[in-house]
């Protein structure tokens, strides 16, 4: 997707520096290496709280960094489509043409519609080997991570099973955990109670007020993220109903109607597929520090040198 946003940046006086037999080097912008370096460190001690479950300071470490240059950048930066209907029927918004993404999303909600009814796609499964499966989770469980932390919401931890552990018939997939996600539990608490919750809107509405608006459109995007990333990759999905489940519970226990939900998850999948086609690069080198099995700050930082400020 095109560029159509520009970010200036100061940066310090350019110094060149001797070296013993090569003479002059390249031009180095000293602050820009400093911050760099301060940003790999703070990120260390990230990864430190997170190892800890100290979720609280490592936010605070994060939100240290947040927006500042060779800090985080991208950290709840991503530029993002507002949740308008008219937005949504015209697809244009700020003198921006939406409609090339408008394909995509209808192919992103007919994976949705049939994950719901469990109408998977006939024939193979796209993952034939463990090679391929673990291919195909990798690339599902970044597109969670990147979205996630793009809105501003951190990853606390995240697995995705090795070829070797997918030989051995671990089967269980791959996850990313988020930090404020907590309303989940009730989510989960009034599913296992067997609370009728598809017919009990007039009482499930009172739970809108436990999660701000931000919240939830943040976890539907995120949930969404893998099932976009799939789509963007192969061109389709063989359909995650565990994730569409979720978001279909929570809107369900929000005491959604069929037609706020409707809008909650079309709005949630162009904005998701329009974050994910902007940030491409990012993608790419999150799915490569994932590989390797690298630490959740690894990743950021991964994310932060892939990122393009002016598109943010």
């Amino acid at each position: 997707m095109a560029c159509f946003f520009k970010e200036r940046m100061n940066f310090a006086v350019e110094l060149r520096l001797k070296t013993p037999g090569d003479g002059i080097l390249a031009p180095m912008k000293v602050k820009e290496a400093d911050y760099a370096v301060r940003r790999r460190r703070a990120l260390k001690r990230v990864d430190k709280e997170l190892s800890k479950s100290d979720f609280k300071r490592a936010l605070s470490l994060v939100k240290q960094l947040q927006g500042k240059p060779f800090g985080l950048r991208g950290f709840g930066a991503a530029k993002q489509v507002p949740r308008s209907r008219l937005v949504l029927n015209q697809l244009v918004f700020n003198g921006i043409d939406l409609s090339p993404l408008g394909p995509l999303v209808d192919s992103v909600m007919d994976s949705i519609d049939k994950s719901l009814h469990f109408l998977l796609p006939d024939g193979e499964r796209r993952g034939s080997s463990c090679e391929e499966d673990h291919f195909l989770c990798l690339q599902h469980e970044a597109g969670h991570f990147l979205v996630g932390y793009l809105l501003g919401a951190l990853p606390k931890r995240y697995t995705v099973p090795s070829v070797e552990e997918l030989r051995d018939g671990n089967f269980e997939g791959g996850k990313v955990e988020f930090l404020g996600f907590e309303f989940l539990r009730e989510v989960g608490a009034a599913q296992m109670l067997r609370k009728n919750i598809i017919n009990e809107e007039s009482s499930c509405s009172g739970n809108r007020g436990k999660i701000s608006s931000k919240t939830l459109n943040n976890f539907s995007c995120i949930i969404l993220g893998g099932l976009v990333v799939e789509h963007l990759v192969f061109g389709d999905s063989e359909g995650h109903y565990s994730d569409v489940d979720k978001l279909d519970k929570a809107l369900k226990w929000l005491g959604f109607s069929n037609s706020e939900a409707n809008f909650q998850v079309r709005w949630a999948a162009l904005n998701t597929v329009f974050v994910l086609c902007r940030h491409h690069k990012a993608r790419l080198k999150l799915v490569e520090a994932m590989a390797q099995r690298q630490s959740v700050g690894f990743c950021i930082d991964a994310i932060e040198n892939a990122i393009d400020g002016r598109q943010i």
